[in-house]
């Protein structure tokens, strides 16, 4: 039988994007781990910045969930794996409560809370507006009748006329409660990229940023009640995944630093768990690889802001192209696509990568592609199988150039999305797959043991006694069954 839990937890959503969610979580987080809650967040979809911020102020682990990647099965034991170990667990929407990829709401937040059976807490932006806000909880709660809104968060608040008129309106037309305002905040600083906030890595003030917002929580929202909004969330079923480091079988060096940073957890904990040994690597300081591993992992992130220290740590690059070009496995997402070419051209100015790419890269103005990813694997590669579903997303301004297409081979064909160019992503050379498609474990399993047989091969090839412990690999995703032959 699926065991029932008691979890404690809360949806934070909001009318749009950019309405102030995010603000509104990382003050509550804060504020909630100050008075000595262990709290678990959560960030919906992919988002990679935003959880980084959510793990910021919570100082855990933030764990993405997604109904495009992953079945709700594999969600509800995601969520109960990590929300045993808090005593409260927050979940950040994105953009609207009720926007999915179509007209019924797929993949919203509404249809994670209703997954979750989690309270939602609405944050509204109140800029230029009034009653009319009224309306649209009232639409909210018409369209989704099986969702349970907690209450309301006012945003943008500046005078108490405002707040009264807006509070007002929503308790007589809709009967929920308004359990706090965030003020408009003065000399505030929370630097936007790309549609989305700075990395916490790169602000350089976060701990400012943080406890200020949480600071703006205490004195102006109503904690107690939503906690108590949080406690009466009802007893959730699922099985809790079972993943435990083990002896360790291959090293996967993880480029870790300024330049990339979108990981998500449990990529590095799932190739734990089948023998991997994580070392960790900068781009920026470390001056050469370390000689013992047997293949690279490197993610996305922002190699075009920091493309000055990574042409300065030519030692480093040098390396990294002989290792490549000596067959060393590597598996590079978006950024690290983009770290391996010749180089990256950005607001006028050219830095040299590592050249083991024939390819350079163009950091453009507007997204050359944004939203998930559907593709097949066509060709051969080091890491999948041909015939191979994927399920990704990816998020890029860069765009290759001065390429030339008899020199690589794409091997994912996508049905959704842009990728690399004419509907072709997966860009395989000697022993590197690159592409712009992100992809988490939960909904992408063999790539785990994609990269894990990568590994063993290059180390020493299969032998027999490695094949016992790897073949066949089931991996049980609450009762889903998967499994991957390694030839």
């Amino acid at each position: 039988m699926t065991p029932e839990f008691e979890f404690p937890r809360l949806l934070i959503s909001a009318q749009k994007g950019g309405a102030g969610k995010t603000l509104f979580s990382l003050g509550l987080l804060a504020a909630l781990v100050a008075e000595g809650k262990k709290v678990v967040p959560f960030k919906k979809g992919p988002d990679y910045i935003d959880a980084g911020w959510l793990s910021y102020a919570a100082k855990y682990s933030c764990y993405n969930l997604d109904p495009f990647f992953m079945s709700h099965e594999v969600i509800l034991s995601s969520f109960v794996t990590h929300a045993l170990e808090g005593n409260l667990s927050v979940i950040e929407g994105n953009r609207g409560l009720l926007d999915g990829v179509d007209i019924e709401g797929t993949c919203s937040s509404a249809q994670l809370a209703r997954i979750l059976k989690a309270p939602v807490i609405l944050v509204l932006d109140c800029t230029k507006v009034t009653r009319s806000l009224a309306a649209f909880v009232k639409g909210c709660q018409v369209i989704e009748p099986d969702i349970v809104i907690g209450g309301v968060i006012l945003n943008q608040i500046v005078r108490p006329r405002h707040e009264k008129i807006i509070t007002q309106s929503i308790e007589k037309y809709t009967g929920l409660e308004v359990l706090g305002i965030l003020p408009r905040l003065k000399k505030f600083s929370f630097p936007m990229r790309h549609l989305g906030l700075l990395p916490w890595q790169e602000h350089g003030e976060g701990e400012i940023v943080v406890q200020r917002l949480a600071q703006a929580v205490k004195e102006n929202v109503n904690l107690e009640r939503i906690c108590e909004i949080a406690r009466k969330a009802p007893l959730l079923k699922g099985k809790p995944f079972a993943w435990a480091k083990r002896e360790s079988l291959v090293k996967i060096g993880v480029f870790r630093d300024k330049a990339f940073q979108f990981y998500y957890p449990e990529n590095l904990a799932f190739l734990e768990s089948l023998g991997a040994e994580i070392l960790y690597l900068d781009a920026l300081r470390d001056k050469s690889l370390p000689a013992d591993i047997h293949a690279l992992y490197i993610g996305g992130g922002f190699p075009e802001t920091q493309g000055e220290a990574l042409e300065a740590n030519r030692s480093l690059r040098e390396d990294l192209r002989e290792a490549a070009n000596s067959g060393l496995p590597i598996y590079a997402e978006c950024g690290g696509l983009m770290f391996l070419g010749r180089r990256i051209i950005w607001r006028g100015k050219v830095f040299e990568m590592v050249g083991a790419l024939p390819v350079d890269f163009e950091v453009k103005d507007r997204p050359q592609g944004h939203g998930y990813v559907k593709a097949t694997i066509i060709e051969k590669n080091p890491f999948y199988e041909p015939g191979t579903k994927i399920v990704g997303h990816e998020f890029h301004y860069s765009k290759p150039i001065n390429c030339t297409p008899s020199e690589i081979t794409l091997c994912m064909k996508l049905d959704k999305g842009h990728g690399f160019c004419d509907k072709l992503d997966g860009v395989v050379y000697r022993n590197i797959f690159g592409a712009y498609t992100h992809v988490h474990v939960l909904g992408q399993p063999a790539w785990a043991l994609g990269l894990l047989k990568a590994a063993l091969n290059w180390k020493e090839g299969i032998s027999s006694n490695m094949r016992d412990v790897l073949q066949p690999r089931s991996l049980v995703l609450n009762g889903i069954n998967q499994t991957i032959k390694l030839k």
